[in-house]
């Protein structure tokens, strides 16, 4: 036997009525666990007012309030909301991405160090100390020398030939040659 429809609250006018008494106090909490969004608050009054309108068996029970069900349904829908927006990557704009750093490139890095590795340990030893001197140990020149027991003028010409053999056999670094 179909339900009387006295029995049946989802009409327009027990929505209303749904809304009148408990719509504020809804809200109210929402707004609490919604962080004081009030646009969200208010989309999860209505989803819960929906709810309502779906389950009309719940707005036929013998409870005096029908509160304690909508807070739950709204506890629950606020819940679903929250994690649905954590699950999601968060949404960047234009503005956004023209203002984030570059994305290091770790493995080029490392590739050009093993590159740099070998060039370096393919010269001469002569001109390999001078480089670790010079560049790696952040020496000057007359340091350099005193070091290694040359002369200054050595130290640049030794130098001078190294970097020249580095730009050739790391040509495809942009170095020129």
């Amino acid at each position: 036997m179909p339900p009387s429809p006295t029995l049946r609250r989802t009409d327009a006018q027990a929505m209303a009525e749904l809304q009148r008494e408990h719509g504020r106090a809804l809200f109210g909490f929402l707004l609490g666990l919604a962080h004081g969004d009030a646009q969200r608050a208010e989309d999860l009054v209505q989803e819960t007012l929906v709810r309502a309108w779906q389950h009309p068996e719940a707005l036929e029970s013998d409870h005096a309030s029908m509160r304690p069900w909508l807070f739950t349904v709204a506890r629950r829908l606020a819940i679903d909301a929250r994690r649905a927006r954590l699950s999601r990557p968060r949404e960047v704009d234009q503005e956004d991405l023209e203002q984030a750093a570059a994305p290091v490139d770790r493995v080029a890095g490392a590739v050009t160090a093993i590159d740099v590795r070998r060039a370096v340990g393919s010269l001469g030893r002569e001109h390999r100390e001078v480089l670790v001197q010079v560049y790696f140990r952040d020496r000057s020149v007359a340091e350099a020398a005193r070091e290694l027991g040359i002369p200054a003028g050595t130290v640049k010409s030794r130098t001078y030939y190294a970097l020249r053999a580095l730009r050739r056999d790391l040509q495809g670094y942009g170095l020129g040659a």
